[in-house]
């Protein structure tokens, strides 16, 4: 298998793991990355940054115990419901990284 052919194997494999959400996806990997920034930048204490992985962890816990009771999907209502979270996590890590 060349180069070529491998990255383009994972690449439609990673597309179909994120086709069911690639919003709530993208978003939950933002925040991560942007809670690893602050790690890194020292604009997060090690207090801050656990409460946030700790929200994190619990929205994600919610996210696939829906998924399970949908037979893998997200309802629109639930859909909105996470975004509402997600936006909720996203000013709580702007907050803490800005204090």
């Amino acid at each position: 298998m060349t180069k070529l052919t491998a990255v383009l194997s994972m690449t439609v494999l990673a597309g179909g793991l994120f086709a069911q959400d690639p919003t709530i996806n993208q978003r939950r990997e933002n925040q991560q990355d942007r809670i690893a920034q602050g790690v890194k930048n020292g604009t997060l204490t090690a207090g801050q940054t656990a409460k946030l992985e700790t929200k994190e962890a619990k929205l994600n816990k919610q996210i696939r115990t829906a998924r399970k009771a949908n037979g893998g999907n997200l309802t629109r209502k639930l859909k909105k419901q996470i975004n509402g979270k997600q936006n909720k996590l996203s000013k709580k890590i702007y907050k803490d990284k800005h204090s």
